[in-house]
């Protein structure tokens, strides 16, 4: 919980400012080394082609390229019986159209994938007013195989593959956001190069980042409780207070 900060002379202000630049400054280079080390990663030759259902008809992990080299998909959370997709990754993919442009541009297709039915997805997608490619998982185990879903049986065992590490199936879901990416060699072939979940996935968020910079930051009780579907914030919110 935030505290109450202290009322200080500009001359203070810049101090405890320049102070933070030195800590700023060491997160940015700490952010350069990792993405230098996620770049060096191995990467695994994929061995399932996926058949997923899209509105162009059915099309294979390789197809989702769309004639580029990259590929990056968000698992989102939206199960086969759910009415309506996950209200956080409803609010992260909120954050996708302006990149489609600049991603394309840059080589990089950038598409969500559920399990829900793609009819389902066409649905909630009109509702939202997305644009950004998303196909259904519905058919196959990609969701699954990337640890961002999880059957009955394996919800029932006790633990559940997430984050590279085994969890208490109790604090998992049949559905749990991740990110990952996979490059197409001239040849055809399809590597997995990249995977990232929960708080791994925050950085595509802008309004959290920009929240980071506002006088109360984040301002919630609990990780993202504030968040809502767009359409379902009250027309004249109260806000909170402290």
């Amino acid at each position: 919980m935030r505290q109450d900060p202290a009322i200080v002379s500009p001359g203070e202000w810049l101090e405890a400012r320049k102070e933070l630049l030195a800590l700023e400054k060491e997160h940015t280079h700490l952010r350069d080394k990792v993405n230098a080390a996620r770049l060096a990663l191995p990467w695994v030759k994929m061995q399932d082609t996926y058949i997923f259902d899209t509105p162009a008809g059915r099309r294979t992990l390789a197809d989702l390229f769309d004639g580029r080299s990259q590929l990056v998909v968000y698992h989102f959370m939206f199960g086969p019986t759910w009415e309506a997709g996950c209200p956080g990754c409803s609010f992260l993919v909120d954050h996708f159209g302006g990149m489609l442009p600049h991603l394309n541009h840059h080589d990089v297709t950038l598409i969500a994938a559920s399990n829900a039915s793609l009819a389902k997805i066409e649905a909630y997608r009109k509702r939202m007013g997305w644009d950004f490619p998303w196909v259904s998982a519905a058919g196959n185990s990609f969701n699954r195989d990337f640890h961002a879903a999880f059957s009955p049986k394996e919800l029932a065992s006790g633990k559940v593959a997430y984050k590279f590490a085994e969890i208490d199936s109790a604090s998992a879901h049949e559905e749990l956001p991740g990110l990952s990416a996979f490059q197409k060699a001239e040849d055809g072939t399809v590597y997995h190069t990249y995977s990232t979940y929960a708080r791994g996935l925050e950085e595509l968020a802008g309004t959290l980042m920009l929240l980071d910079r506002a006088p109360k930051g984040r301002n919630e009780d609990g990780t993202m409780d504030f968040v809502r579907r767009h359409d379902e914030y009250d027309e004249d919110p109260k806000r909170k207070a402290g």
